[in-house]
């Protein structure tokens, strides 16, 4: 399956109201999260059951052209693809300021804004960021009035990724200026947090005396972030149990990533993730903090393949490590 670079949005309280003389292919429809900006009418519409895709995060830089996982994320789950052409007397930066502020309004969190050649593609390599957002969508090509976003929201039923592309051009010379909108919403599986067993304190206990080392998978952060999630509690407890019930035990936490994304942001990632569970243990358990040495170790030290998912996940944990320097 050809993986391709599809583009969302998600405007909240927009109307459903299309240009005169002109009506949404049969079978079409807004998506339930997204609607549509005022005026504007279904050029294109296309939905799957499931589908992988890779969208930028960020902006595209020198050197990085052959290097996706630089500025590309990976997300999969069922896909909705959208191509709206707006009204021909608004400027498409307008309606992306829009759809970003309804995106707003329904909780979901802006990864990505950018516009124009220079902010989306600084390093001059706009056709390699341009085709990333064509994708199957056959947007029309004028780069100068790009207009990009990517979002995220978290919700019991999973995690919704949109990813927006938009450009202001003519259909023919003898039309104005049009603004056209791609959209693509990726909702994925929650989380099945239930499927890893929280590590209790005499399991980690007994690994630290035969192995020197326990790797965590009950601890989680949102992506992209060192902030520890709520669900992660359990988990810190028995680490806190851990070092109660050994007074004399110091340990490094060491955070781990996995292969995606660039090797020094990864690296100061897994550090402040690692700082992040330190400072946990410090403030809501009372653990000294002379007794934690929080290390970043980024990709270097996979325990699996970085190609599948699945390898992926078993790559991004916390790894508690018996700090003994003898004596």
């Amino acid at each position: 399956m050809g993986i391709s670079f599809l583009f969302l949005a998600s405007a909240a309280f927009f109307s459903g109201t299309v240009q005169a003389g002109k009506a949404d292919p049969s079978g079409s429809a807004d998506h339930a999260l997204i609607g549509r900006y005022e005026g504007s009418v279904i050029t294109s519409y296309e939905t799957k059951a499931y589908e992988e895709l890779k969208l930028p995060f960020k902006a595209l830089e020198r050197g990085q052209k052959d290097k996706p996982e630089a500025w590309q994320i990976d997300v999969s789950g069922k896909l909705t693809s959208i191509r709206y052409e707006g009204p021909a007397d608004r400027s498409i930066l307008e309606v992306m300021r829009n759809y970003e502020a309804a995106l707003n309004a329904k909780g979901f969190t802006i990864r990505f804004f950018c516009k124009g050649a220079k902010e989306c593609a600084p390093a001059g390599s706009t056709a390699t960021f341009w085709e990333a957002g064509n994708g199957q969508i056959g947007m029309p090509t004028t780069w100068n009035t790009t207009v990009y976003l990517l979002a995220e929201r978290d919700a019991p039923e999973g995690r919704v990724t949109v990813g927006m592309l938009g450009v202001e051009t003519k259909a023919t010379k003898s039309r104005p200026l049009t603004p056209h909108v791609a959209v693509t919403v990726v909702e994925s599986k929650p989380m099945e947090t239930d499927k890893i067993t929280v590590v209790k304190a005499s399991e980690m206990q007994q690994a630290l005396e035969r192995d020197g080392r326990i790797a965590i998978y009950g601890i989680y952060f949102d992506f992209d972030k060192a902030a520890i999630k709520p669900e992660s509690e359990p988990q810190i407890a028995q680490l806190a149990a851990l070092l109660k019930e050994n007074p004399k035990l110091k340990v490094l936490i060491v955070g781990h990533t996995d292969g995606k994304g660039a090797f020094d942001y990864n690296l100061s990632l897994s550090q402040r993730r690692a700082q992040a569970v330190a400072d946990t243990l410090v403030s809501a358990h009372g653990i000294a903090r002379n007794r934690l040495t929080p290390a970043g170790a980024g990709m270097i030290a996979p325990v699996a393949s970085n190609k599948t998912e699945e390898g992926r996940a078993k790559n991004r944990r916390v790894e508690i490590v018996e700090h003994y320097s003898g004596g």
